[in-house]
């Protein structure tokens, strides 16, 4: 199993979503986020992270508020967001970080 460190490191880009079970825009953004993975198949890697469950990682990421989307390409954050974002806004943003 790759570590998160791992994946975010690689060409393709990787979306996570920092999200809370108790947040209901999150629950929201869940089918769009899977729509998204679905549209772009092997063009975006999606990593989804509960804050509650995994406190260091929101921490690290200075996550204040959820849902909190953030776009790695080759370690490097390239996008972050709050909030909900549409479908098509997402996959725009991917396919620019693409290459």
């Amino acid at each position: 199993m790759s570590s998160f460190k791992d994946i975010i490191k690689g060409e393709t880009p990787v979306l996570v979503d920092f999200y809370a079970t108790w947040c209901g825009p999150c629950q929201t953004m869940m089918p769009i986020i899977d729509e998204v993975k679905s549209a772009l198949g092997e063009g975006v890697r999606v990593l989804k992270v509960d804050v509650d469950k995994n406190h260091e990682a929101a921490a690290k990421y200075k996550v204040r508020s959820v849902p909190t989307l953030l776009l790695f390409k080759n370690g490097e954050i390239v996008y972050r967001g709050a909030g909900l974002h549409s479908r098509n806004d997402l996959i725009s943003l991917i396919e620019k970080h693409k290459d």
